[in-house]
């Protein structure tokens, strides 16, 4: 089964061990390849931002391999 880009905005993005980190909200692209290499996370008031890198407007930001499951929820493994 394909997911476009477009189904995973929005979406809601926990960690595997049920920690609530955000909305998914864009995703950065390899300009040469055109592979996805991140997705970008607008955080929770309840995430310390502090703990994860950090784009230019603040959205967390995660490898794109490090999602683990796209359902009702995107489940993000590791930090």
């Amino acid at each position: 089964m394909r997911i476009t880009e477009n189904e995973l905005r929005g979406k809601t993005v926990m960690t595997e061990e049920g920690l609530y980190l955000g909305i998914m909200r864009n995703t950065t692209v390899d300009v040469r390849t055109g592979e996805l290499t991140g997705v970008l996370i607008e955080p929770s008031d309840d995430v310390d931002p502090r703990l994860y890198h950090l784009d230019g407007q603040g959205h967390l930001i995660f490898p794109f391999n490090s999602i683990k499951s796209v359902k009702d929820v995107i489940i993000i493994g590791g930090k």
